[in-house]
């Protein structure tokens, strides 16, 4: 059934997904400051990081755990609570709630229940890292994590390797490396952005093809990474199956240079890419 909420139009207990720094604290508006402030209780990702942030801007409210491994239990708790008429607002650690965050299970039974769901603006990595990348920003696909197992992800990426918009994804530092390579491998050398530690001291952007960012030394922080989508001229280069060509080259007597340059010649594409990419 269709649903119409005017936020400021009725007298219903309010959800509120609010923002928070993904760094800079002094990118927390006054708004999201004031009604954290108002309401009586604060469900957050971790309430330890949390209270940290709180307590800098005088902010009193009783929190509440709400993660990934609670969040049907702790969804029930703050549906009692609305029920009782009181607002309640949902925090992450940074960023926006739900965002590769948690915070879709009550934010989909309180509009079940008819409850108001109000945003509270603030700072999103993959915005900020979008608009500042240098690639298109007409059409974009915000994908978050990829699968953690690397057989999956590179089935994620194979799905993908088509779609002709922007794409943003997040990794970790400890993955970054082998996901670039993934990208490169079945995207080919696009152009790509890598963000990191936005809005902190240490913010850098990273900006060039693909093919550049393979031997970037160890990154820290979190990060966000930007491709462009694909074009029709494109060429999608399968090293998997290239290096297979090549050895089975030097199966018949050819010597590594040569198999290279034949299967390069074969490919259409440069015989130094290759040569890189066969000899890492």
């Amino acid at each position: 059934m269709m649903q119409r909420q005017k936020s400021y139009d009725n007298d219903r207990p309010t959800l509120y997904l609010v923002a928070t720094p993904i760094g800079n604290l002094n990118e927390f508006s006054p708004r999201a400051i004031n009604i954290l402030k108002e309401v009586s209780l604060i469900a957050c990702e971790d309430t330890r990081t949390s209270r940290t942030l709180l307590d800098h801007f005088g902010i009193t409210a009783k929190t509440v755990s709400y993660h990934n491994f609670n969040e049907s239990e702790s969804s029930e708790g703050l549906l009692k609570i609305l029920n009782a008429g009181t607002d309640v607002a949902l925090i992450s650690d940074a960023g926006y709630p739900l965002i590769s965050d948690p915070g879709y299970k009550i934010t989909d039974q309180a509009i079940a229940e008819g409850y108001n769901v109000v945003t509270i603006s603030g700072p999103n990595a993959a915005l900020n890292a979008l608009v500042a990348s240098g690639l298109s920003t007409v059409h974009y696909l915000y994908y978050g994590f990829l699968s953690e197992k690397n057989s999956a992800a590179r089935k994620e990426l194979d799905h993908l390797k088509m779609f002709p918009y922007t794409m943003i994804f997040y990794e970790s530092p400890h993955r970054i490396k082998n996901t670039l390579k993934n990208v490169y491998d079945i995207f080919g050398d696009r152009k790509a952005c890598l963000a990191r530690e936005l809005t902190k001291k240490h913010e850098e952007y990273i900006r060039g093809r693909l093919s550049e960012m393979q031997d970037l030394d160890s990154l820290k922080g979190e990060i966000v990474l930007i491709v462009e989508g694909y074009k029709e001229d494109d060429i999608v280069i399968d090293y998997i199956s290239v290096k297979e060509s090549i050895d089975a080259y030097i199966s018949e007597g050819y010597s590594s240079k040569d198999a290279i340059k034949k299967v390069a010649k074969e490919l259409g594409i440069s015989k130094n890419e290759i040569y890189r990419e066969y000899h890492k």
